[in-house]
Order: C-alpha cells, then structure tokens, then sequence
C-alpha cells in the first residue's frame, strides 16, 4: 500500500485532526502558513495528493482513487475519525472520500469547487509546463521565461515553479506527474463526483471574485450534502486561503468549534 507524504502540525494537540488537500499542480507546502496557524488548537495534516509534490506517482487519478488513498492515510496513521478540508482538486477528492465512507468523517470542508462536473479550463497550463524542455533548460528563471510565452498571470507562473526541483541527476524537473495529469484530466475534472449523500455537518467555502461556485450550484450541494452551508470570503478568488488567510482562517476555526459561522 503506498501512502501518501505529509507534514503534521500539532501532533501533540487534541482534537479531531483535520487532513487538508491542495488543488490541481499544488502541493501541501501551499498550506504552510494554514497548518502553523491551526496546529495550535487541534492536529493538522497537510498532505501531497498522488501525482504531486512528493507523494507516490501513479496512472491512475480518478476521484474514487483519492478517496481511496485517504482511507489508506487514515489505516496508516491510525486515526479514527477526522475532519476534512480540501481546495479545487482537492475539495473533489474530500467530496467523494466524505460520500463513499461517511463514517469515518466527523465534519467536511470544501474550498471553492461544487460537485458538478467542470468544463477543461487549464488546456492553457497544460501546454505550458509541456513545452518546458528539461533537457536545455539550466535555471528557475529560464523556466518561468518560458512560461511567460503562454501565462500572462505572474502569481500563476510563482504558483507552478514551486514545483521545479533537482533531480539526482542535477537536472530541473516538476514535482508532479504531468502525464498522468494531461492524460487523465477529464476523469478528475470534467466528471462530477459519483451520486450519493454526507449528512455530516458541511461548509463550503467560495472566493468572493472567483466563478467556480455559482447561485445555481446551491441546489446539487444541498442535495448532495443536505446539511451545508456556503460561506463567501470577500477580497479572494480561487485561492482563497492565500488571498485573504485572515476571514478565511477564521471561518474555518469557527466552524470546526462549533462557532456561528456567517
């Protein structure tokens, strides 16, 4: 059984440990300042997905996958009952972790993404990081260069090289494996998660300038998770967490010690 990496924060603290998951082309170290912060009122596991940072690389990547390493982690770490939050990719993996065993979860947090079905939107990324060639490419800073050439966004070129890394062949390479997330993108992002119901206590959670989760979507979230509340964090698009980490944190804590959350 291959399990995934992870950095704990507050290990000694008790609680129900909260397991968080980052977003498409993410890594756990997104979350640094998240699990400092939190790890000082209950254990906090900020965890690589399968195919990012330096967790287990594989060809598979279906949502039902996730949620299978999820319950692996929790075999492996020995834990009981958690509490969930994920973002984007994430959220979809905590979504169909919290469905198909709702036993194992106390309370769930999703982070701008619905369970609906999304069209491909990161065509753009995908040809960029492709057309990296490692092979003549010697710095950080050639790479972004390149980067530039296809994503005008300066944060979203920061975001991704977070992943470039020496190999043992002092060679520049990405953290994630990029074939299998090319290759695989329509079943973990164009696909909704499966049907089913959590009736655990649930917040979602959406960027006050982002479009990923919409009016319209309210009725398959109650559907799906009957007892959830959608919470708008203003000043943030879609990486809500760095984009305004104050209201964000806040909401969060509120809601996982039973806080009015609004």
């Amino acid at each position: 059984m291959e399990v995934l990496h992870s950095k704990i924060y507050g290990e000694d603290q008790s609680g129900t440990p909260l397991l968080v998951f980052h977003g498409l082309f993410g890594m756990l170290d997104n979350w640094g300042r998240f699990g400092k912060e939190m790890g000082e009122f209950f254990p906090v596991h900020l965890i690589d997905l399968r195919n990012h940072g330096k967790s287990f690389h594989s060809t598979e990547m279906s949502h039902d996958d996730l949620a299978k390493d999820i319950l692996n982690y929790m075999d492996f770490h020995k834990l009981k009952k958690i509490n969930l939050l994920g973002h984007s990719l994430g959220g979809k993996a905590v979504m169909q972790f919290a469905i198909t065993y709702p036993d194992c979860l106390d309370k769930l947090i999703v982070v701008d993404i619905s369970p609906k079905a999304y069209p491909p939107h990161h065509q753009g990324i995908i040809k960029a990081l492709e057309s990296i060639d490692f092979a003549t490419v010697n710095s950080r800073q050639e790479v972004e260069e390149a980067l530039k050439q296809y994503i005008p966004e300066k944060s979203v070129i920061q975001f991704l090289a977070k992943n470039l890394y020496w190999t043992d062949d002092k060679k520049l390479d990405w953290r994630f494996n990029l074939n299998t997330l090319s290759t695989k993108y329509s079943e973990f992002v164009s696909n909704a998660i499966k049907y089913g119901t959590f009736e655990g206590k649930t917040l979602f959670i959406s960027g006050g300038n982002s479009n990923y989760i919409l009016p319209q979507d309210e009725y398959q979230i109650k559907q799906q998770f009957p007892d959830s509340s959608i919470v708008t964090i203003k000043n943030a698009g879609h990486w809500v967490q760095a984009e305004n980490p104050k209201d964000f944190n806040e909401v969060v804590k509120n809601f996982l010690s039973d806080q009015e959350v609004s």
